[in-house]
């Protein structure tokens, strides 16, 4: 997709709700007429497993790492949690090409914020990019966002944001396919005030159990610790 960076240069034009009006298609083209492939008409979506949790000096977020074709795997390896900012990250599910689209606007809204205002973004700001995207193309997008990190206002929070636009503020988030397997495992072992340590293993262990039982979920899992200090990468196999 071809940013028009002119649209931006006017701060009032700094509006979500009206970037992707009659510039953006979710319609995917099918790459060969063989019956035998028509499996590769359908657009790559995320399956998907995705969390965060929020502690006390930051979040914890995770993913699994596969991507599908209808019931083709795509890509064993790909990375669904994409850093938006330095102390910002987002867990993306639904379609690959609407979340990653989506993801790229923001990462430039907020680089166009900071440089406006001379400091880094509030995890909401980035949160209400998105919800603003996410609801104003909610007929056209396929999308469900974890939004997740820290700043100095109030530290460690999670955002979720479903398909369709709402947004919710929680102390974790759960998203994709894969969370309808965990629902129970969370409510049951999730503790307001738990570390940073038991919030990594609690993270680890749900996905675990997602990946397990969906059949969309899969691959390795992908955690991002951010804090403070920035945004630090794990990978479990």
């Amino acid at each position: 997709m071809n940013f028009d960076r002119s649209r931006f240069m006017d701060r009032e034009l700094l509006d979500p709700a009206r970037v992707m009006e009659g510039s953006y298609s979710t319609t995917s083209s099918a790459v060969h007429n063989e019956s035998s492939l028509d499996f590769l008409k359908n657009p790559v979506d995320l399956g998907t497993s995705i969390m965060a949790v929020a502690f006390d000096g930051g979040v914890i977020v995770g993913a699994d790492s596969r991507t599908s074709t209808g019931v083709y795997i795509a890509n064993r390896v790909s990375d669904k949690v994409t850093a938006v900012d330095e102390r910002i990250y987002v867990c993306r599910s639904g379609s690959a090409a609407d979340t990653q689209a989506i993801s790229d606007y923001v990462t430039y809204f907020l680089d166009q914020h900071r440089a406006a205002y001379g400091k880094p973004s509030k995890v909401a700001t980035a949160a209400s990019f998105f919800r603003e995207l996410c609801y104003h193309n909610k007929s056209g997008l396929t999308a469900g966002i974890i939004v997740a990190g820290w700043d100095k206002t109030k530290g460690g929070q999670v955002y979720s944001i479903p398909v369709g636009g709402a947004i919710l503020e929680r102390q974790f988030a759960i998203g994709g396919s894969g969370s309808t397997y965990i629902y129970g495992f969370c409510d049951a072992y999730f503790k307001p005030g738990m570390t940073r340590d038991q919030c990594e293993e609690f993270t680890a262990k749900a996905l675990s159990h997602a990946m397990a039982r969906d059949g969309s979920s899969g691959g390795v899992i992908r955690l991002a610790i951010i804090d403070e200090a920035g945004g630090t990468r794990k990978m479990i196999p």
